[in-house]
């Protein structure tokens, strides 16, 4: 219960008031503040706003460059997008909840000094987070999808069409979680109102076999998820020199005994710091126990955790992809074979709503972002010119786009983009045009295709005779 009013009841309520919320650009409310933004708001790492991936929506939230998107050849016309889209801005989780309760009052009560920052935590900031939250998406992630709706209408216009939304073209999957299936209902809200179609709903399916694998990969589950071992390297830099020295400077700045500051209080604190920004746009007293140093051994601890959980520390984590990988495939064939046999393609756009868990192992799987040295607990220093960070490849709202395109004679290409960002497939780089035949993306990706079988990969090995 939250006052007198059910949780149920509350969040579809919220809900409401989020499909019936006017698509707006943040400097028609207050453009002021949406430049305050925190000095280390580009270390964020997944609890980060979509807009410190791309700058240019701070000032236009429907700003996109379509100069990106020029066509391999003059001859070439899309014909098909998939988009997998992680969920927008949320609430934390009621586990994370607890902890900034914790490291909340602990500021409350035992720090001291006179700093202004200090003392509005201490007299007027209001610890407003609670645990049934949960996880539940926010206005501002709503306002994630309805803008991203819009932009890709206009990246991709021949495909994202309202003729081809009311078609039936235009295919909607997502996660069971409700921020998953609210992130949908938003994106489709983007494209209704930018249309003005009230007479006619679209409907979508939830699919947590494809948006959720990892949840139905037992080996995974029980060798990676379950498995405290897994995560030994992550254990090891929170209890290393680097996170040490971040405890020791925000114990500190609030002067309090080192030994009341461990790593789950400088974690919560440096959460305060992003879910403020993130969900009210609020450069918080709590981002001043941290600097651009502190900020950046974070993001490493962050990164360090979804690489070794869901990303290249362990074979079994890209494996569990599997089955969306080969789904993605079968609709690229689906559609390149329609244009092949001179058929209109029956589902121009497919989207796809899940988790940063959900993009990571897929992008894992394609290769991408892997580094020549293995993210570890003691190659820190070493680590500081990676690939490998999640603040800029899993934003909230992250999303792989593939455009595939028809360029006459039979000639398919593919071009990925990562939050709207062309990108080239590892391996993959062409002196006449980024955007490869998607006959040579096969072959790149033929031993996956031929195998990457989601059963045989997520069954348990057999023991030993």
């Amino acid at each position: 219960m939250v006052g007198n009013m059910p949780i149920t009841l509350r969040g579809f309520l919220s809900f409401v008031y989020i499909l019936a919320f006017p698509l707006i650009s943040p400097c028609s409310l207050n453009c002021a503040e949406n430049h305050n933004i925190p000095a280390i708001a580009k270390y964020f790492s997944t609890k980060g706003r979509y807009e410190e991936v791309n700058p240019q929506l701070v000032d236009d939230i429907l700003a996109v460059n379509t100069s990106i998107l020029q066509p391999p050849s003059a001859q070439c016309r899309q014909i098909h997008l998939t988009a997998i889209i992680r969920h927008g801005t949320r609430y934390p989780t009621s586990k994370n909840v607890r902890k900034m309760h914790k490291m909340n009052q602990l500021v409350r009560e035992k720090a001291s000094g006179k700093e202004s920052w200090l003392r509005e935590i201490q007299e007027h900031w209001r610890m407003w987070y609670t645990e049934d939250m949960d996880g539940r998406l926010v206005q501002k992630g709503a306002d994630d999808h309805k803008h991203l709706a819009v932009r890709l209408s206009k990246l991709f216009p021949s495909l994202i069409s309202e003729e081809k939304l009311r078609g039936g073209r235009i295919k909607f999957i997502t996660s069971s979680k409700h921020r998953c299936v609210n992130s949908t209902e938003a994106f489709k809200a983007g494209l209704t109102q930018l249309w003005g179609i009230q007479d006619v709903q679209f409907d979508h399916d939830v699919n947590d076999a494809l948006m959720r694998f990892f949840d139905q990969c037992t080996r995974f589950v029980q060798s990676v998820s379950d498995n405290p071992s897994a995560l030994a390297e992550v254990d090891k830099f929170r209890k290393g020199p680097e996170m040490k020295r971040v405890q020791e400077k925000i114990a500190d700045r609030i002067r309090v005994q080192y030994n009341l500051m461990n790593d789950d209080m400088a974690e919560a604190a440096f959460y305060l710091c992003a879910y403020e920004f993130a969900i009210k746009t609020v450069n918080s007293p709590w981002c001043r126990l941290f600097d651009e140093t502190d900020a950046q051994v974070m993001e490493y601890a962050n990164d360090l955790k979804q690489f070794w959980k869901r990303s290249y520390g362990y074979d079994i984590n890209s494996k569990s992809s599997c089955i969306l990988f080969h789904d993605v495939f079968s609709r690229l064939d689906k559609a390149a074979n329609e244009i092949i046999n001179g058929q209109q393609v029956t589902e121009a756009v497919t989207v796809q709503v899940g988790h940063a868990e959900t993009l990571l192992p897929l992008l894992t799987l394609l290769g991408l972002f892997n580094d020549p040295e293995r993210l570890t607990s003691t190659n820190y220093a070493a680590q500081t010119q990676r690939s490998f960070r999640t603040s800029r490849m899993l934003p909230y709202a992250a999303n792989l786009l593939l455009v595939l395109y028809d360029c006459g004679g039979g000639q398919l290409r593919l071009q990925p983009l990562l939050n709207e960002r062309p990108m080239a497939f590892p391996g993959m780089t062409d002196q006449q045009t980024s955007v490869p035949l998607y006959s040579d993306v096969r072959a790149r990706y033929g031993e996956l295709l031929r195998g990457c079988d989601f059963e045989s990969e997520c069954q348990l090995f057999p023991p030993p005779a």
